[in-house]
């Protein structure tokens, strides 16, 4: 006790003479960074103190504080200064970056933290990288660059909608797709096309990649639980304005492109004639007859029947394929933005063109946007932030989701190239004799199909401070869309050539309202202990309405409205909305910057559940360790060292609106008469899917940053699946929804980047990200004896059973072209052994892989000397197999293919004689021998690489720049989808196929190369 009191005396002693002796001075300064610039907002505190002062915009500061006392300053992503005052008065700092914090701020929709204060899995690009990409939408810059994130562009039509996976499929029925916030709020991002039919519209389309800050992609539970029922997430930030003089920019980005990869051709002209006189000479011999085809008709011969030599001199080649095709299909992309702002306000404002050709004749894209955002501090304490973005995007979709007759992909696989395409005048020639497809060149001209799409998206804040750390919030969203659809067929060639013209209109509005309001409390006590805490209370509405209207039979041509048809008039109408109220804690702590502990709380209501299951409670808890802040590391080689890991359960309601109750379906056309009847079975039951996630990771960077990286693992567990479980056929429904089943994704994730050259004025660095996706069906539906329910049952190509990756490939296994014969042959026991020829006596099996991708990632470089630069970056994905379902059209070896339509190049491959050794049977007009049916034979490995950008260019010094009074200037050449190489030989279409693993005849992705300038004044 004595020690104790002898102590507190000496440090009173010390405090009276430092008040004795120390002289009280009123500092004043700026602070800037390194190159002369002020830094807003930086922390001055006296050391050992609460107390201090933030600098004004203009970086200037002033702080009380006695001789002898020392500064503090912080700044996020710059290092510490301290400096001790003598009797200046006048103190200023210039702060330096601190390599181990660079990009440093993630933001994760409802809070921005510092990336050693986060113990979650996210990965954030900056704006800069995603405007460098010069795509309609902005995801699909995200391909190769974020570890564990799956895309495939399966449609290269512009504005169409791209597949992504985070972690692979964590859902067999329920929703997949990850939620996007846009600047704090939940967005609807569903695919909007007026069609299932045509191509798909994506809402994200309608924001311009050069008004966004910062993408951030959530992957585990600590960062995405505070989202609830949402799951995986994409975090968008806008641009704002920052203080100072108003600067302008201006980005201009033009170019062509072409299919990215397509190897399948098909049989021109005199191929077709060759392979159609072999497969008829196989089957009837030289001699053959019409009646040995079965047919009554008068005359001889098989040719006689055909009549191929009346329309076809067996040489002429009528490129059908050729000229579907848009050959260097423009893009343009133009942006022009102002930023600027004073001590109390700033604004961002732009205005965006975009008109992107598609590669396929009759296909555009059309955007034109812009957006404008203000903050302004209305008081001290009080702060107002608004932004609008606003865009029209119109859209001329393609009719290719489907096997239809004007599908101009159908028309470029199928069509027989013994039609002409044109008359001898030049007309186009729609009385094709061979076939049933349209001419696809007059189809184009003549229909017309848009999708139009007008959305504004208003976003407004009120922060008020009520005291030093406490910060009250609210948030008002509205999203509306606004989406117009326009379908005329022509009257005399097409699919509604029998009805004499057809038009279908439809408008849909979707008007998605959010409110949140927040308490956000930071605080610090003593020297080391820092916290924040949040509570947020949000409500989402969504509402969708329809509008449709059709009619057929035109009096004369060039009237595309509802009321100059004149027959079979139809009308349609619908309503759904759906709501969502959440409570939500976040408490995030950190011990001097070592120790970081976080949890987040969610309360989430949904009504797609019934009243008594409707809320569902979902949370996480995190940790991490900051190892390179420790003392004993000290002189160590490690800037960055750290140890991360989190656990929680998240949820998803992506069931059908309404799915737990009984419903009666009415109809204004049942037996011509209005009338209700039973339609859902209903399942009060019914509630949330959950999944539990297990994360932990490791962080590190070395020697000043040269080498960094990370390496994670995950593990999350899906359960209470929505099945959609079938009933027995006596209740009078074919299914029900159900909470039943589970499922698991496991995977490691590792990211690298190394600086190999690092001078003044030569840089170089790598960087290389990997990742994995083991994926298992652990429980499923029980029918009523007792046994697995498949999801997939009815499928001839998959199968869902526990032990097994969800959907995996289940079918016939070929063994090949017996040599002897030229007959198929499969694996009686759909393994290995003895071959059949016979297609249905031949087992089904699992062929030892699904349609999902078990590992994926990207590698990356770029140099930099001298104002010059170069850069490219790859991506990849594998251990996957996808299926070519439209051989079963092209790829027979009967009349089918050979009669009336045309096939692929292979079929020049056939076995012609004994002893050929091939992969394709001898070809037979009369005779079926399953060739084409559901077989490994169309099976292919789908691993790939994927050139995604190569870019060189040039920004010129400020000397010359400033000399014509410009601030920047920026010269790029850039390629995308410049090469892609597969594993599989046989593979011949594009290998970014949807999630669901078939090839389709669909706008592959493209191949681009565009010159962008970017002018800064």
């Amino acid at each position: 006790m004595e020690k104790r009191l002898n102590g507190i005396l000496t440090l009173f002693l010390a405090f009276v003479v430092q008040l004795t002796f120390a002289q009280d001075l009123t500092v004043t300064g700026t602070v800037t960074d390194a190159e002369g610039l002020p830094l807003p907002s930086v922390n001055v505190l006296v050391q050992g103190t609460n107390t201090g002062a933030l600098t004004d915009f203009d970086g200037k500061y002033s702080i009380k504080a006695a001789t002898g006392s020392k500064l503090v300053f912080s700044y996020v992503g710059f290092l510490k200064q301290t400096v001790t005052v003598g009797t200046q008065s006048v103190v200023n700092v210039s702060m330096q970056e601190d390599a181990s914090q660079l990009d440093e701020v993630i933001v994760l929709g409802y809070s921005t933290k510092g990336v050693e204060e986060v113990t979650g899995s996210s990965v954030q690009l900056s704006g800069a990288e995603l405007a460098e990409s010069p795509t309609v939408s902005v995801d699909q810059a995200l391909q190769g660059r974020v570890a564990g994130l799956q895309m495939s562009q399966a449609s290269g039509t512009p504005g169409s909608v791209a597949d992504i996976r985070i972690r692979g499929i964590s859902s067999i029925n329920a929703d997949n797709d990850p939620l996007y916030v846009i600047d704090g709020v939940p967005v609807a991002n569903t695919n909007v096309s007026g069609s299932d039919n045509y191509s798909s519209l994506n809402p994200l389309a309608s924001i311009n990649s050069q008004d966004i800050e910062t993408l951030t992609v959530l992957k585990d539970a600590s960062a995405t639980a505070a989202y609830g029922a949402r799951g995986s997430n994409g975090v968008i930030t806008t641009k704002s304005g920052k203080a100072g003089d108003t600067k302008f920019t201006f980005s201009s980005q033009v170019g062509f492109q072409n299919d990215a990869f397509n190897k399948r051709d098909v049989l021109t002209g005199a191929e077709r004639y060759t392979l159609l006189n072999e497969a008829l000479y196989r089957s009837y011999g030289p001699n053959g007859t019409i009646a040995d085809l079965g047919i009554s008709a008068p005359g001889n011969g098989i040719s006689e029947l055909l009549s191929v030599d009346d329309f076809y001199d067996g040489v002429t080649d009528n490129d059908w394929a050729g000229e579907i095709r848009n050959e260097d299909a423009l893009t343009q992309n133009y942006t022009f933005s102002a930023s600027g702002g004073g001590e109390k306000s700033n604004f961002y404002a732009s205005l965006g063109y975009n008109k992107t050709e598609a590669t396929v004749i009759g296909s555009a894209f059309e955007r034109i946007n812009g957006s404008l955002s203000f903050d302004r501090d209305l008081r001290d304490n009080l702060k107002l932030s608004t932004s609008m973005n606003v865009s029209n995007i119109t859209q001329n979709p393609v009719l290719e989701n489907g096997t239809f007759f004007s599908n101009p992909f159908i028309t470029r696989y199928l069509m027989n190239p013994f039609n002409s395409i044109r008359n001898d005048d030049g007309s186009y020639n729609i009385d094709l004799p061979f076939g049933s497809l349209p001419n696809i060149f007059y189809v184009n001209e003549n229909n017309v199909t848009r999708n139009a799409l007008t959305r504004a998206l208003s976003n407004t804040k009120l922060d008020w401070e009520l005291y030093d750390g406490l910060t009250f919030s609210n948030r008002v969203s509205i999203d509306y869309q606004l989406n117009e659809y326009t379908s005329y067929r022509n009257r005399y060639e097409g699919d509604a050539d029998d009805i004499n013209g057809d038009i279908a209109i439809s408008d849909q509005k979707n008007f998605n309202l959010v409110y949140q309001s927040s308490l956000n409390y930071g605080f610090k006590l003593g020297e080391n202990h820092n916290f924040d805490i949040t509570t947020l209370f949000e409500y989402q509405k969504n509402q969708n309405t329809y509008l449709f209207g059709s009619g057929e039979n035109f009096p004369v041509d060039g009237l595309i409205q509802i009321n100059t048809a004149s027959a079979n008039f139809d009308a349609d109408s619908q309503f759904e909305d759906w709501y969502n109220v959440s409570y939500l804690g976040l408490v995030n702590y950190n011990y001097a910057g070592k120790y970081v502990l976080d949890g987040t709380i969610r309360r989430e209501g949904s009504s797609r559940f019934s009243p008594g299951n409707r809320f569902g409670t979902f949370g996480s808890v995190g940790a991490a360790w900051n190892v390179h802040r420790e003392d004993f590391m000290a002189g160590n080689i490690f800037n960055t060292l750290r140890l991360r890991g989190s656990y929680g359960i998240t949820g998803n309601n992506g069931v059908g609106l309404n799915a737990y109750q009984p419903l009666l379906t009415y109809s204004a056309n049942y037996a011509d008469n209005g009338a209700g009847f039973p339609s859902q079975f209903g399942n009060a039951g019914l509630t949330w899917e959950k999944g539990e996630s297990f994360d932990i990771g490791l962080t590190f960077g070395l020697l000043q940053n040269r080498i960094s990286g990370s390496f994670a693992y995950y593990n999350r567990r899906t359960y209470d699946l929505l099945l959609n479980v079938p009933l027995s056929l006596t209740t009078g429904f074919d299914e029900q929804a159900r909470n039943v089943g589970e499922m698991v994704n496991k995977g490691i994730e590792a990211e690298l980047g190394i600086d190999i050259i690092q001078t003044e004025d030569f840089t170089w660095n790598i960087s290389a990200n990997y990742a994995t996706v083991d994926n298992e069906v652990t429980e499923l539906a029980l029918g009523a004896n007792g046994s697995e329910l498949d999801t997939e049952a009815g499928s001839s190509y998959k199968t869902t059973r526990t032990g097994l990756p969800l959907r995996s490939w289940y079918m016939r296994t070929w063994s090949g072209v017996n040599a002897d014969t030229g007959a198929p042959e499969w694996f009686l026991n759909g393994v290995d052994g003895e071959v059949t020829s016979n297609y249905n006596a031949a087992a089904r099996v699992d062929q030892g892989a699904s349609a999902l991708p078990t590992y994926s990632g990207g590698l990356g470089m770029r140099l930099d000397y001298k104002g010059f630069f170069a850069e490219g970056n790859a991506s990849f994905a594998g251990g996957h197999k996808i299926y070519e379902q439209y051989a079963q059209f092209y790829l027979r070896t009967n009349s089918f293919t050979l009669n009336s339509y045309n096939g692929v190049s292979e079929l020049l491959d056939r076995w012609q004689q004994p002893g050929d050794v091939t992969n394709v049977p001898k070809l037979d007009y009369g005779r079926n021998d399953n060739f084409h049916a559901t077989s490994s034979r169309h099976l292919y490995d789908g691993d790939y690489v994927r050139l995604k950008n190569v870019a060189i260019g040039y920004s010129l010094p400020s000397k010359f720049v400033e000399s014509v009074g410009i601030d920047g200037l920026t010269l790029t050449l850039r390629g995308t989808n410049v090469a892609t190489w597969v594993k599989d030989d046989g593979l011949l279409l594009d290998p970014e196929v949807r999630a669901n693993g078939y090839t389709a005849l669909t706008t592959p992705p493209v191949e681009s190369y565009t010159l962008g300038v970017n002018i800064k004044f």
